[in-house]
């Protein structure tokens, strides 16, 4: 990549896990009414065929990482354990409810926070609960995220026990100096065991997620760290480039100065030399900032048109009805988002009441919705195309015309009817988006509330 264009397009923009972007979602919301008929039409749609997902939010850690900007309660008190999950499958039942029939499930995911936080007897009665209340389908995906440093025999065991057979292991960066300033202390051997462990009792997919841009990062740190990384060769890896939103996340990411932070141009250089070497190590880059193996089935996916991206990230099959449970957790119904609230304590509330416990969503126009599909495309498979009638909307035409600067520097190839971005333009990929997100042009933000897109 030429410095004179990471220059020229890293402004701010969103990662596209959603269209509408959270920022831009009704002012007004989505009525509970609304929310609940989008859900049932996407379940009615869906269910006997592709199934639907479900997302957990954990969000307990013991320690604050100070580069983190997901939804979480720190303590190290485990009494909050078993109210939780409780709560967590009251709001389960209440989606339940809802549905005329049992619902198929193809995909759950534990997030967090630190889904490991919790003992694997309390993650076995979460998902026991789950799965007593629903069937599921003929082919599934059952994933977690854990930490190395609490990741145990027994954790992994009892969850493959429960289906489990992809997990990911938050890395980030293997410099002592790195993970002091992030306060995310684990050393190699940690993850070591914790990926060995995972492959002898039986996993099929382990991902690692590694960082770029963190503060002190340079590029021997991630040169080593990648180095290490080949040693365990992971099936895939989220190699994410650091979003510093101090001004949104608060006091955990203003635990150092933004002076330690690399360069636009030192960043570009970690970014390239990271990429280059997964390259060399058989990684194929899987639409934005994942890679894997050609033995995963996230490749597979790739190769076959089916990868699919959310507020889980990417993902190798697409649901219309992603059913997100937890504090902060977000669905998506397909034609609507809706997000739950953030503490702990107003989420065990409203759910203990018999309400679903939504605080704010979005509900999509028709005109959102052949955008989203655009974006989509554009994010999982670097093109898109109007060649249907039903993918044609007013504003094209001004859409592409946003887009002839970025045609004249070689990042986008646009014909009549569609565009692709040819392999060393994917970088740019949510510059691309942005020149179709109505949404985001329509009500230009005057304060910073994205991360740089490159």
């Amino acid at each position: 990549m030429a410095e004179d264009l990471i220059q020229k397009y890293n402004i701010p923009g969103p990662r596209y896990t959603s269209y509408p972007t959270v920022p831009f979602w009704d002012p007004e919301g989505i009525s509970l009414d609304d929310w609940k008929s989008t859900m049932l039409r996407a379940f009615n749609e869906s269910n006997q065929d592709e199934g639907i997902s479900i997302y957990i939010h954990l969000p307990f850690c013991e320690n604050l990482c100070t580069f983190c900007g997901c939804h979480k309660r720190i303590t190290k008190r485990h009494d909050v354990e078993e109210p939780y999950i409780t709560t967590v499958l009251k709001e389960w039942q209440l989606y339940c409810d809802l549905f005329p029939e049992k619902p198929r499930i193809r995909e759950i995911h534990l997030g967090g926070g630190t889904p490991t936080f919790f003992s694997p007897a309390n993650l076995k009665e979460l998902i026991d609960g789950i799965l007593e209340r629903s069937e599921l389908c003929d082919t599934y995906e059952f994933s977690f995220e854990g930490h190395p440093n609490n990741t145990s025999e027994a954790h992994l065991k009892t969850l493959y026990d429960l289906g489990f057979r992809r997990n990911s292991f938050g890395v980030q960066d293997y410099d002592p100096k790195v993970q002091k300033t992030i306060n995310r202390i684990q050393p190699f051997e940690k993850v070591e065991t914790a990926t060995n462990k995972s492959r002898e009792i039986g996993y099929t997919s382990v991902s690692h997620d590694l960082v770029f841009g963190l503060p002190h990062q340079t590029l021997d740190s991630i040169i080593d760290t990648i180095e290490k990384t080949r040693q365990l060769k992971p099936d895939r890896i989220a190699f994410y480039s650091y979003a510093h939103v101090p001004w949104i996340k608060g006091v955990g990411q203003r635990g150092f100065d933004e002076n330690d932070l690399p360069s636009a141009e030192e960043k570009r250089v970690l970014y390239e030399t990271g990429k280059r070497m997964l390259d060399e190590l058989g990684y194929v880059e899987i639409g934005m900032d994942h890679f894997a193996l050609k033995t995963d089935n996230m490749y597979e996916a790739m190769v076959n048109k089916t990868l699919h991206r959310n507020f889980m990230g990417y993902t190798a099959g697409k649901t219309k009805l992603m059913v997100g449970l937890g504090m902060s957790s977000i669905s998506d119904s397909w034609y609507s988002f809706a997000q739950n609230v953030k503490t702990v304590e107003e989420y065990q509330d409203i759910v203990n009441q018999g309400i679903i416990p939504i605080f704010r969503g979005h509900l999509l126009t028709e005109k959102d919705l052949i955008i989203r599909e655009h974006i989509l495309n554009i994010m999982c498979h670097f093109e898109t195309s109007w060649k249907e009638d039903r993918l044609k909307f007013e504003e094209l035409p001004e859409c592409l015309e946003r887009l002839k600067e970025m045609e004249k520097d070689g990042l986008v190839e646009i014909s009549e009817t569609g565009l692709k971005l040819p392999d060393h333009a994917r970088p740019f990929v949510r510059n691309i988006c942005m020149a179709f997100d109505l949404r985001l042009i329509e009500n230009k933000p005057t304060t910073r509330i994205f991360s740089m897109t490159i």
